[in-house]
């Protein structure tokens, strides 16, 4: 009998932790639930998406709330059906979005867009120093907004992970638009890119062996063209030979060759980047002067001032203009032109990063952790994080690894 009365009483204080336990669970479910709300690009010929349908279904299973702006995913051929079928809410009103704890877009927000925002809230966008407002900078230190610069974002092998899936999609587009441009169908002189038998293979010179420069020389390979890359960095020409092969021809930036090549060559990619400030301008107009009529040039880095002294910006309506008989293509924002493609590369870095920081209980509990995220705060709290905006505007400059340090 006694026998019987202990087991009875195991068994109704094991219901009772168990019980405990799923209280517990769906307590911790609730309080790391996030809201996220992906608003509709107002920048210029911007049509890419931070989010994709599937990526929002794995965080709806995960238990988080998405909200987004009707058409937000019309630019990358995503309909609000797609999304809304995916567990997303679609709101007609850019305020109600602009109400949820997270916004995750692409483009830096306006001012306007700054002005829906509320206080605390956490950001996730670019950050596009070479072209950002005080007053912005400024409207969003005020409201105390956490903010993130995709930008700066590094996985876990401390590669910049947007920069380089971006790096390698603008990569490989500028070879494809290079190739209708020398068709004679768009105005070029009507060779086709790439190499066949019994035909010259066409040539092409690419500044640059980083990301960009890498998959622009990769592309142009797999297409039988000649291909020669120049950069200042024996370490990234030696990375890049490593990786293509013996097919591809590299060069330190010797002027003399460097005019040669140019002058002689179908196509030259300029995929030169600055770590900081304005990108290097290494081909004069003399030189460009002296290039073969109807050639190309592809300046991937005028979104910081461009490598041609020839370069001025353009945009996909109206994206070439000729200069010496010259065709310059110099569209900043080249992924916008492969938007779904560009949206798919994005999902797969912020999708991961929504959940992590679902899954720790909350963004910071993520930056203590992860110096890879810590590194793209460049707002906590009203505070500016980042040295180099500090240094640009003259605003005082909070370090946040000191931050981390005293919350250990």
């Amino acid at each position: 009998m006694a026998t019987g009365l202990r087991e009875g009483m195991a068994a109704i204080a094991q219901r009772g932790l168990l019980q405990t336990q799923e209280e517990t669970l769906e307590t911790n479910k609730k309080s790391n639930s996030l809201y996220i709300g992906i608003p509709k690009e107002t920048s210029f010929q911007e049509c890419r998406i931070a989010l994709t349908p599937l990526s929002v279904a794995l965080l709806v299973n995960n238990g988080h709330r998405v909200m987004i702006e009707s058409g937000a995913g019309v630019g990358a051929n995503f309909s609000d059906k797609d999304y809304s079928e995916q567990g997303a809410q679609i709101s007609f009103s850019k305020k109600d979005v602009y109400d949820a704890d997270i916004i995750v877009k692409i483009a830096p927000p306006t001012l306007e867009e700054i002005g829906l925002m509320h206080k605390g809230q956490t950001l996730i966008s670019a950050l596009q120093i070479g072209t950002l407002k005080e007053a912005n900078l400024k409207a969003i230190l005020h409201k105390k907004i956490n903010a993130l610069c995709f930008e700066n974002l590094r996985d876990e092998g401390n590669v910049l992970s947007v920069v380089r899936a971006m790096g390698e999609i603008v990569g490989s587009a500028s070879i494809f638009i290079a190739a209708e441009y020398l068709s004679s169908a768009f105005g070029g002189k009507g060779l086709m890119l790439g190499g066949f038998t019994g035909v010259p293979p066409t040539e092409i010179v690419i500044l640059g062996a980083g990301t960009v420069g890498e998959y622009a020389a990769r592309t142009a390979l797999s297409l039988g063209a000649e291909v020669k890359v120049f950069d200042s960095s024996i370490f990234r020409l030696r990375r890049l030979q490593n990786n293509l092969g013996s097919r591809v021809f590299t060069s330190v930036m010797q002027p003399i060759v460097l005019a040669k090549a140019i002058t002689t060559c179908d196509v030259v990619i300029g995929a030169i980047r600055s770590e900081h400030g304005r990108s290097p301008c290494l081909v004069m107009e003399e030189t460009v002067a002296r290039m073969k009529a109807h050639s190309v040039v592809v300046d991937v880095s005028i979104d910081q001032g461009g490598c041609f002294e020839t370069s001025e910006v353009t945009n996909h309506k109206d994206p070439v203009f000729r200069k010496h008989d010259v065709i310059h293509y110099c569209v900043p924002n080249i992924a916008s032109r492969v938007p779904r493609t560009a949206s798919y590369a994005l999902t797969n870095i912020f999708a991961p990063i929504l959940v992590d920081i679902g899954d720790m209980g909350g963004l910071m509990n993520m930056v203590w952790n992860r110096p890879g995220i810590r590194e793209a705060l460049y707002s906590y709290q009203g505070h500016l994080t980042n040295k180099d905006l500090a240094n640009m505007y003259n605003l005082p400059f909070k370090d946040l690894e000191l931050l981390v340090v005293s919350n250990q």
